[in-house]
């Protein structure tokens, strides 16, 4: 069966689903806060993969590429609530409540786990929308945003940090994150914003760290990393290719052809 997405307000999601489903690469230029309903979530990342335990809230930072897993419960059921906590309603709330930060965030860390009854019985109140009882006006869908908000901050002070940096980002070694990143299948756009570029200075950027064009060097780098999963790892292109960033196998196997001279099963 197919996984369902549904929008319950421009800011709340809904995912259902009721069986292992692979989704694809995200960039979620939001911070969002979600809760595991039902089931688990495995969330891939360039540190490593992230399991997202049934009745767990997180809350994710923006400015990622995220890949999911989505593994139901042995009950059969999945069931996922993200809510985006956008830049306009964080700007309002911070005028609002005169937030001005004087550090940033220095850490690594991508998400964070807050085993939190009041973050639990927050989405627990967000059912009425979610089953169609209660439909949410504009006025209602923001002040739910601002009660998350309200809560996070409540179950961690430094959270603030995160939440009210509106800074732009700055440029990042583009060298060690595009070796980091290049399985994510996403826009160009994506990985300049991702590194604190615009696109002209991205490519401008790119072509002197690598001498070659981003397009051309993601492919290249995709299939070098293929060839050592087949000649050293003995994998089938049907269990990585997606994990590489290749939308379908043909496009996989033509573009080895061409790279190598050799088809997958010539390699020894």
């Amino acid at each position: 069966m197919e996984a369902t997405n549904e929008i319950i307000f421009d800011r709340l999601v809904y995912s259902c689903v009721f069986e292992k489903h692979r989704g694809f690469e995200e960039f979620y230029p939001d911070h969002f806060l979600g809760f595991q309903l039902a089931g688990e979530t495995h969330a891939i990342h360039d540190q490593g993969t992230i399991v997202i335990k049934e009745n767990t809230v997180v809350l994710v930072k923006k400015n990622q590429l995220i890949r999911t897993i989505k593994y139901p419960s042995k009950s059969g059921n999945y069931k996922f609530i993200a809510i985006t906590l956008d830049k306009e309603t964080l700007h309002s709330y911070a005028l609002e409540n005169k937030i001005v930060i004087k550090k940033r965030y220095e850490g690594k860390q991508k998400m964070f786990f807050e085993p939190n009854e009041f973050l639990n019985s927050y989405f627990i109140s967000l059912a009425p929308y979610i089953n169609k009882t209660k439909k949410a006006t504009p006025k209602l869908a923001d002040l739910k945003v601002r009660e998350a908000i309200e809560l996070l901050l409540d179950s961690n002070p430094d959270f603030i940090y995160i939440l009210f940096d509106f800074n732009k980002q700055y440029k990042i070694d583009l060298e060690e994150f595009m070796n980091n990143n290049f399985m994510f299948n996403v826009p160009i756009e994506s990985f300049a914003k991702l590194t604190g570029r615009s696109i002209s200075t991205f490519k401008r950027d790119f072509a002197r760290v690598f001498n070659s064009t981003p397009k051309q060097w993601l492919q290249d780098k995709r299939l070098e990393e293929a060839y050592y999963k087949i000649k050293h790892k003995q994998e089938k292109p049907t269990e990585f290719y997606l994990d590489l960033g290749f939308e379908n196998l043909s496009h996989f196997y033509t573009s080895f052809k061409h790279k190598y001279g050799l088809t997958t099963s010539q390699v020894k």
